[in-house]
C-alpha cells in the first residue's frame, strides 16, 4: 500500500467516527489556540511597552536624586534633595556627548476652572523638555526661553486629560483662559497632543509650567526631581551617561569610594529590562497553555488505542490479505497526525481570533507572527507523531491469527 492509499484509508476511518474525531481534536484545538493567543498578547504587550518607552524621548537619560537617610531610616529612590539647577550648568560644560537638558520638578496640585475641579500632576521645566520628551502641541505653544528667564511668568500647558476633566471634553477651547493651580492663577497658552499611558502613568494628565514659577509659587523648594538629558546620538548613550555621572560626582564633591547620591538611568537599560520581563511572562503563559497541548496529545493516544482495539479484526483481515506491518503502522500514524494537524489548524485560527478579541477588550495591540504560527503548527504535528506511534506500533505488531479470532 502506497502513502496516498494509506492517507485515503485513514481519512475514511476518521469520517466513520466524526463525533469521536471532533472530541479528540478538542484538546489540541484548545492547546494550540491558547498558545497562539498568549504569545500574540505577549508580543503585543512587548511591542506596546517598547513603543511607549521610545515615545518618551530619543536617546534619553534620566537623572534622579539618590535615597535620603534620616536617623538611619532610608527613604525611597529619589527621596534625597541632591539635584540643583547648578548641576545642569556643570553637565552642559563637562558632557560633550549631551545634546540637550531639561531640569524638572513635579508635584500634585488642585486645578480649578469655572465649575471644573480636578487634581493632577504639574511639571515645572524648561523649553527643551518638549524636544527631549517628544511632547507635541495640539493647540497653542509650549514653554519658551522668555517664560523661563522671567521667574514670575505664570503660563500653563495642559494635557488633554486635564482639559477633559475640567470641561468635559479634551477638544474644548481653553486657550487664553485663566485656571488656578493651588489658588495661584495661570494663563493657559497650550494643549498637548495625546501621548497615552506608560504603565500606571497617564502622560496626558499633566500640566507644564515654567521651572522657576513652579519652584517659587507651587513647591517652595529649589532642588530638582529629575534632569532629562538627550544624548547626541544612540551610539553616544553610554559615553553621555559616563560623562554625566563624572560631572555630577565632581559637582557633589564625592570622593573615591563614595557612592553616588544620584542615579543616571539609560533609556536602553529600561527598554532591555521591560523586554526581558514581557518575554518571561510570554514564555510563562505559553508554557501554561502548552500543558493543554500535552493533555490533548494524551487524548489522541487514548482514542487511538481504543480505535486499535475496536478494529482488531479489520487489522487481522488486512494482514491476512498481504498488508505488511509498516502499512498498518503508517495508517494509524497518519490518523493520529491528521487529528493533531487538523486540530492545530483550527486552534491557530481560534487563537488568532482570541488574541484580536483580547486586544480589543483590553485596548492594546496584539501581534501574531509567522514563526509563532509555524511553531504551533509544527508542534501540533509533532504531538500527533509522538502520541500516535505507540497505538500504531501496537496495531502493526498484532498477530494476524490472534486478530482474526478477536471478538
Amino acid at each position: 500500500m502506497n502513502l496516498w492509499e494509506s492517507i485515503r484509508v485513514s481519512l475514511r476511518a476518521l469520517r466513520a467516527n466524526k463525533m469521536r474525531s471532533i472530541l479528540t481534536m478538542l484538546g489540541i484545538i484548545i492547546g494550540v489556540g491558547a498558545v497562539v493567543a498568549m504569545v500574540g498578547i505577549g508580543n503585543g504587550a512587548s511591542a506596546s511597552i517598547t513603543s511607549q518607552i521610545q515615545g518618551l524621548g530619543s536617546n534619553l537619560l534620566v537623572v534622579t536624586p539618590g535615597q535620603s537617610n534620616t536617623g538611619g531610616v532610608m527613604g525611597g529612590s529619589g527621596s534625597a534633595s541632591t539635584l540643583l539647577l547648578s548641576d545642569v550648568a556643570k553637565i552642559k560644560t563637562a558632557a560633550s556627548a549631551v545634546k540637550a537638558l531639561a531640569p524638572a520638578v513635579s508635584t500634585r496640585v488642585q486645578v480649578v476652572y469655572a465649575s471644573g475641579n480636578t487634581s493632577t500632576s504639574v511639571t515645572g521645566t524648561t523649553a527643551e523638555y518638549a524636544q527631549i520628551r517628544n511632547v507635541s502641541l495640539e493647540q497653542g505653544r509650549f514653554l519658551t526661553q522668555a517664560d523661563i528667564d522671567d521667574g514670575s511668568v505664570r503660563v500653563a500647558i495642559l494635557g488633554p486629560s486635564v482639559v477633559e476633566n475640567l470641561l468635559g471634553s479634551s477638544q474644548a477651547d481653553i486657550l487664553g483662559k485663566v485656571i488656578k493651580l493651588n489658588n495661584v492663577p495661570f494663563l493657559v497658552v497650550g494643549v498637548t497632543a495625546s501621548q497615552g499611558s506608560s504603565g500606571m502613568l497617564n502622560n496626558d494628565d499633566v500640566i507644564y509650567v515654567p521651572l522657576n514659577t513652579a519652584q517659587n509659587r507651587l513647591i517652595g523648594k529649589k532642588n530638582l526631581n529629575q534632569i532629562y538629558i538627550e544624548a547626541a546620538s544612540a551610539d553616544l548613550m553610554v559615553t553621555a551617561q559616563e560623562q554625566v555621572t563624572a560631572a555630577l560626582r565632581r559637582a557633589h564633591q564625592l570622593g573615591t569610594g563614595q557612592e553616588n547620591d544620584f542615579t543616571v538611568t539609560n533609556q536602553a537599560d529600561i527598554l532591555s529590562t521591560m523586554e526581558t520581563v514581557t518575554q518571561t511572562m510570554t514564555l510563562l503563559l505559553g508554557g501554561i497553555a502548552g500543558i493543554s497541548l500535552l493533555v490533548g496529545g494524551i487524548g489522541i493516544m487514548n482514542i487511538m488505542l481504543v480505535s486499535v482495539t475496536e478494529r482488531t479484526r479489520e487489522i487481522g483481515i488486512r494482514k491476512a490479505m498481504g498488508a505488511k506491518g509498516k502499512d498498518i503502522l503508517l495508517q494509524f500514524l497518519i490518523e493520529a497526525i491528521v487529528l493533531s494537524v487538523l486540530g492545530g489548524s483550527i486552534g491557530i485560527g481560534l487563537g488568532a481570533g482570541g488574541s484580536e478579541l483580547a486586544g480589543s477588550l483590553l485596548k492594546m495591540d496584539t501581534s501574531i507572527s509567522g514563526p509563532s504560527i509555524a511553531l504551533a503548527f509544527g508542534f501540533s504535528a509533532l504531538i500527533g507523531i509522538i502520541f500516535g506511534v505507540f497505538p500504531a506500533r501496537k496495531a502493526a505488531l498484532m498477530n494476524p491469527i490472534d486478530a482474526l479470532r478477536y471478538e
